[in-house]
């Protein structure tokens, strides 16, 4: 069972750089955040060997959408709403994978669609029901998590998602997820590495995050002047790199430019604050 394209077929012209976004490394000794566990991933994991990976670019305005990919043949519409595709007896590897949606001017889109579907855990597809299909929505604040399983393999292709994502009153984005360090991915002739998810291993499981930019025209204001330093952390203040706060008598600078938002204080994002 193969997706139609995947021998042969061309990259789209349409395919542009993306720039993940909002993710930075973990500092090697850094602990996860209990408030991160189970929810939207801000940071990459760490390398093989215990070491950091080298800071992703930071989302700015004018950010590059998240390339499109093939449809493929095994897309099926009106699935059902639900953030978890596992049932009983469902074998397979427990995956979750949690991430954000953003605009062109990185500010968070909520109510947006998420489509997933994929193969199980013997690379076959349900295309008479429903299984490991479903769609959800993302949070007030742009974040979106799925409940599933590892993907299975089948003849060329290398293990990936589908998805459709689509704003409100906006055209539909449909692309697939990848996974990192699978060998298949040298082969696979549409197999795009601006497409890799970040995966860990995690309690018998997988954890993944991916963060997807939509081509959405978004005013994201006059740009900042830079916070003052020592200025008290607060929701809503627009802060750029190297700014400096103070949150529950302790001092943090910024790694990346962002917008604060309530669940991002500075002791819970590791990859947005660093105390100092």
């Amino acid at each position: 069972m193969e997706d139609s394209g995947a021998e042969g077929e061309p990259r789209s012209p349409r395919l542009v750089r993306r720039k993940t976004v909002l993710r930075a490394a973990l500092a090697a000794t850094a602990a996860i955040p209990v408030s991160l566990i189970g929810g939207p991933a801000l940071a990459r994991t760490l390398a093989a060997g215990g070491t950091a990976p080298a800071l992703t670019p930071p989302c700015d305005d004018g950010d590059d959408p998240t390339p499109e990919q093939i449809e493929g043949p095994y897309f099926k519409p009106r699935s059902p709403e639900r953030t978890s595709l596992l049932e009983p007896g469902l074998p397979g590897i427990p995956l979750t994978v949690t991430g954000y949606v953003f605009g062109r001017a990185c500010l968070p889109l909520a109510g947006v669609l998420l489509d997933f579907w994929q193969a199980d855990d013997k690379g076959a597809y349900d295309n008479t029901g429903f299984r490991l299909r479903g769609h959800q929505y993302t949070d007030s604040r742009g974040s979106f998590a799925l409940t599933t399983i590892v993907p299975g393999l089948y003849p060329g292709r290398t293990r990936h998602l589908h998805v459709k994502v689509q704003a409100p009153s906006r055209p539909v984005l449909t692309t697939q997820l990848y996974f990192p360090n699978e060998p298949r991915n040298n082969t696979d002739t549409i197999f795009d590495p601006r497409l890799l998810m970040t995966v860990r291993d995690a309690g018998g499981g997988r954890e993944a995050a991916f963060d997807f930019v939509l081509d959405v025209p978004q005013n994201p204001g006059p740009g900042p002047d830079p916070t003052p330093s020592g200025d008290t952390w607060a929701a809503g203040v627009t802060y750029r790199a190297g700014d400096l706060v103070t949150y529950a008598s302790r001092a943090y600078t910024c790694l990346q430019p962002h917008t604060a938002q309530p669940g991002w204080e500075p002791p819970t994002v590791p990859a947005l604050w660093r105390a100092v």
